[in-house]
């Protein structure tokens, strides 16, 4: 079959400029291809670069590499289409970028965040927080939904759980949005363009971000060794297995943008699509309790808030009639997975009833599935119900400002009326 993709280049920031509607149907004619398209690397400079890596843009792809972690392997990096200099490593070298036995050993740890107790807890603080944000939203009046609302919960909650003080919300905040928005410029003051100058500016402010949170969680740590106050920072570096300060730097960093990042833009996704679907939104709202479990999942799979992840073969290796060299890059297109029409019937539609949803929202299956993937689904369930229920005229009212991006699908704002 001849599929036209002269037009689609997946390395140039233009392309991730473009309309979501014309991104989705590029992935669409990809998804068309016989095989998996090679697509070249820019230069970064003061990083470097590869020769290029494969677009896996098929939920069949994309899931048998999720599994085979033994094949498909999240060293050197899996954040980060260049592999990551040691001087960035330090900052974002988190389990994420790790292989078993390393893997295993720190989700181990880091799992202790989500026990039963440690859940139930975090249900309260997640009720008391969702409470607190709508009460001031109703005070301040309707504005900017991501900024008033949605942006303020999940970090709000993960630094509850880690121990920060409140004063420090801000800080967290300013520099999660600085880690995540590196290529946009409303975050960096840089314009995204591959010049030396403007990738040394963005690479500065990057470390920065990235120290500043490191720093945060070091001294926390320091804090909490020996002397536990029951939060997770407490947790992480007591015990017969502790994390160094180095990984409780790294993983505060993954949790904190992570765990903010995919919440944070389902939530303001979820407002938009309940708004221009409105038959789904009355669905919802005459049975919230019974239909909101299928509407979180269809909102995660719909607007897929983490675009990809990067694996590189270990070995040589055979996949569904491709034939890969070890060494070779693959990227894992989790937003293109999520519309494959062999999967989903009527993919680009929106419907809460959708079963079942096999999607890849929260990763593939295997080791890397997102372990805050509970949390995150309380998260976006707390907020909808305070929102529905105390705001019940809520909606969307003009069109969303995207974040440019080829990692993260984020809405940066969002005018909303009640």
């Amino acid at each position: 079959m001849t599929v036209n993709t002269a037009d689609i280049d997946l390395s140039e920031i233009p392309f991730w400029s473009l309309p979501q509607s014309e991104r989705a149907d590029a992935f669409k004619r990809l998804r068309e291809l016989d095989r998996p398209v090679f697509v070249k690397e820019n230069r970064v400079p003061f990083v470097g670069h590869g020769p290029g890596y494969y677009a896996l843009v098929r939920h069949a792809d994309v899931s048998e590499a999720s599994r085979n972690a033994g094949v498909f392997s999240s060293e050197p990096s899996a954040n980060s289409i260049v592999d990551l200099p040691r001087w960035l490593a330090v900052y974002f070298g988190s389990m994420i970028n790790m292989d078993d036995p390393r893997h295993a050993r720190l989700r181990r740890i880091v799992s202790r965040a989500f026990t039963p107790r440690i859940l139930a807890k975090m249900e309260e603080d997640l009720q008391r927080a969702a409470t607190r944000i709508v009460d001031e939203a109703i005070a301040e009046g309707p504005g900017d939904f991501v900024t008033q609302i949605a942006a303020r919960l999940p970090v709000q909650v993960i630094c509850d759980m880690m121990g920060v003080p409140p004063q420090a919300h801000g800080r967290v905040l300013r520099a999660t949005n600085i880690i995540l928005g590196n290529s946009d410029p409303e975050y960096t003051g840089i314009q995204p363009e591959l010049r030396r100058w403007n990738v040394a500016r963005g690479l500065v402010k990057l470390m920065g971000a990235g120290r500043e949170l490191n720093h945060l969680a070091a001294r926390l740590g320091r804090e909490r060794r020996g002397r536990s106050t029951g939060d997770l920072t407490s947790l992480l570096v007591n015990g017969e297995e502790s994390l160094t300060p180095q990984e409780l730097g790294s993983f505060f960093i993954l949790l904190v943008v992570a765990g903010s990042e995919t919440t944070r833009n389902a939530i303001s996704h979820g407002l938009k699509l309940l708004t221009d679907h409105p038959e789904q939104r009355a669905l919802l709202t005459e049975d919230f309790e019974g239909r909101i479990a299928g509407a979180v999942e269809e909102i995660v799979r719909h607007s897929t808030p983490v675009i990809q992840f990067r694996r590189t073969l270990t070995r040589d290796h055979s996949m569904n009639g491709m034939d890969y060299r070890r060494g070779d890059k693959v990227l894992l297109f989790y937003n293109s997975a999520n519309r494959d029409e062999s999967v989903f019937a009527d993919p680009d539609a929106f419907d809460i009833t959708r079963h079942p949803n096999p999607h890849v929202g929260f990763g593939g299956p295997g080791p890397h599935y997102c372990l805050g993937a509970h949390l995150a689904r309380r998260e976006i369930t707390v907020m909808f119900r305070e929102l529905l229920t105390r705001l019940p005229g809520i909606r969307s009212t003009g069109e969303p400002s995207y974040l440019l991006s080829n990692f993260i699908n984020g809405i940066k704002h969002l005018p909303y009326a009640t």
